[in-house]
């Protein structure tokens, strides 16, 4: 069935396919009887699974697989992704001002390749407003008294683009602070490639200043509200080499770093079968199959050197419950999807939980 959809969706540009079919999919989930239809096993109107629950950092995930931030950077659409089944949801990724990202067209699809080009530029509606609308979603959640869990959210938090890097620590604070009260995980994303001069705040340094700063603040926060501290992760780009992650890996040991989320979008074009076209060469994160190599050598990479010691979010190139399971053997402790949702549709949470992971 949604072979047909996706048929039909993707003889429109992306950006506008993924907005027609989130709001379309808003308005069918306010019909009561469409939205139990629509419901996975996996959702709040479903039962908690045991073999599926785990528990990192304290919080109780119903099932350890995730939507990765980007797919609802505004916390628009929480209800009818949770619907669905995920296990944690990432917004994001926000910034302390909306801002409109780069011009469009900005993001493409490679079909052969089961792979996506974006360049979106951080487009957002700007931290203020975002956590107006989780803590709108919260109340209500809270106010339904519902007795299933509802799953984890995670921030994802960035700069401006017209922040300079000197002061991208004060973007950070800002979006940290506004959303503790809202998100039950932190995501800090350095790794962007479509942020100019982004990447370079992954070298050592840079990291040691803003990641600490915000450890400071998040010991603070929980103190005087006498709640736990938010986990606070680190997303990576898969093009770091070897010794710049192991950088990373000593830093995020010697801080004491909750977790890293492996990873982000490629600058990468090797191995495309999209060979010869425009969208081999242009500008952008790719995301997809090609990603899924990469990302999971690098998982294994930073398990192994670590023991084990770094609690990993793999990503990149999950599309199946082979490519989830992939990723478990790897080291990660939960699994995030993106690309694989806009290929594969819906069902995808379903299909990758037949097996238990």
């Amino acid at each position: 069935m949604y072979k047909l959809l996706r048929n039909f969706l993707f003889l429109f540009p992306p950006e506008a396919a993924h907005h027609f079919s989130m709001k379309s999919f808003n308005l069918l989930c306010k019909i009561p009887f469409i939205r139990r239809i629509l419901a996975s096993p996996y959702s709040a109107l479903g039962v908690d699974h045991p073999e599926y629950t785990k528990s990192i950092w304290g919080l109780h995930f119903r099932n350890g697989l995730g939507l990765g931030a980007g797919f609802d950077k505004n916390a628009l659409y929480l209800k009818e992704l949770e619907l669905l089944g995920f296990g944690f949801i990432e917004i994001g990724t926000v910034t302390p001002l909306a801002q409109a990202g780069n011009l469009k067209p900005r993001l493409f699809r490679l079909q052969k390749d089961k792979a996506l080009i974006n360049r979106m530029g951080f487009n957002n509606d700007g931290v203020k407003k975002v956590a107006q609308r989780l803590r709108k979603w919260n109340q209500e959640y809270s106010n339904a008294g519902l007795p299933v869990r509802r799953p984890m959210i995670g921030g994802n938090i960035g700069k401006n683009k017209n922040t300079p890097n000197e002061e991208a620590w004060k973007d950070y604070e800002s979006c940290f602070l506004e959303l503790w009260d809202c998100v039950d995980y932190f995501v800090v994303n350095l790794s962007s490639p479509n942020t100019p001069g982004l990447r370079e705040l992954q070298e050592k340094n840079s990291l040691r200043k803003i990641l600490t700063h915000l450890q400071t603040l998040n010991d603070n926060r929980a103190k005087s509200s006498l709640e736990k501290i938010k986990p606070l992760l680190l997303k990576i780009a898969p093009d770091l080499s070897w010794q710049q992650l192991d950088e990373i890996i000593d830093l995020a040991l010697e801080i004491r770093l909750d977790g890293l989320v492996v990873s982000n979008t490629t600058v990468s074009r090797q191995g495309l079968r999209t060979a010869g076209t425009r969208l081999e060469y242009m500008e952008g994160g790719l995301s997809g199959i090609p990603l899924k190599a990469r990302a999971t050598a690098i998982t294994s990479y930073i398990h192994q050197k670590t023991s084990g010691k770094i609690i990993l979010i793999a990503s990149g190139g999950v599309f199946t419950s082979e490519d989830a399971q992939e990723k478990i053997n790897s080291g990660a402790s939960l699994v995030q999807v993106w690309t694989g949702f806009i290929y594969e549709g819906p069902a995808i949470v379903q299909n990758i939980l037949k097996i238990p992971f």
